[in-house]
């Protein structure tokens, strides 16, 4: 199935411009959620506040994250991407919720999944992207002004993280995956190395990947510092289906 999915996705591509969705968060701010949306059952007796971790809605709000990806499928879009973008380790350490992290991608993915192939139709296929966020730390640059080499995470911390979102991502029937809002490359290597050694270990030979930068100013540059050339030449030894910008 996953097969003939890839063999659809390059079809598409080769006849026109597929359109991927818009922004989740603001979609999510849109329902006005409250403490108790993101704590949802499962989480009713969690020591720490759930309000504002957006990725954990998959578990405890399935019905928001499904009507949004159905607006966003209804308005025209050929692909959509998970509700993953803080769904590592490291990001949901900020929430205590390192333990959940499999759980939110697999049952993003699936949710994605089943409405893309509801409103997938034989002459328009719908597909799925697995969003990998940049997390919110940086392996090129210290957060301490006064001592440059003192990094607050390594890449195989990264690596790490990210291999467990994309086992999670991959269990639930993502069509592509997607590192996204890309501030810092290492950040993205560490993903892409995560995602090569995970799809080595599943026989899967070849997967569409794609990566999109942010820059950080008017200069045009990433917040590590890179012209949006010199990223694109530092991932350019992946075989990717696009590179893009967002945010």
């Amino acid at each position: 199935q996953r097969m003939n999915r890839n063999e659809q996705l390059y079809t598409a591509l080769r006849e026109r411009v597929l359109l991927l969705d818009g922004a989740m968060g603001s979609m999510i701010q849109r329902y006005k959620l409250q403490e108790e949306d993101f704590r949802g059952d499962i989480l009713k007796n969690h020591a720490h506040p759930m309000q504002g971790n957006n990725d954990i809605l998959v578990l405890t709000r399935p019905d928001v994250i499904e009507a949004i990806h159905r607006q966003y499928l209804e308005a025209g879009s050929d692909i959509i991407e998970t509700n993953t973008f803080n769904a590592t380790s490291i990001s949901q350490a900020d929430y205590h919720c390192e333990h959940l992290v499999y759980d939110i991608n697999y049952r993003g993915a699936l949710l994605a999944r089943k409405v893309a192939d509801e409103m997938s139709t034989p002459d328009r296929v719908r597909f799925v992207a697995g969003a990998l966020g940049p997390t919110n730390k940086t392996a090129s640059l210290s957060p301490n002004v006064n001592q440059p080499a003192f990094r607050a995470v390594s890449f195989d911390d990264l690596r790490n993280c990210y291999r467990e979102q994309v086992k999670g991502l991959l269990d639930g029937g993502v069509d592509i995956l997607l590192v996204e809002t890309i501030f810092d490359t290492l950040n993205a290597k560490a993903a892409l190395v995560a995602i090569n050694e995970e799809l080595k270990s599943r026989g899967i030979a070849k997967f569409p990947l794609m990566v999109s930068a942010t820059v950080a100013d008017k200069s045009g540059r990433t917040l590590s510092g890179q012209t949006i050339e010199a990223f694109l030449n530092s991932v350019s030894h992946i075989d990717l289906l696009s590179v893009g910008l967002n945010c």
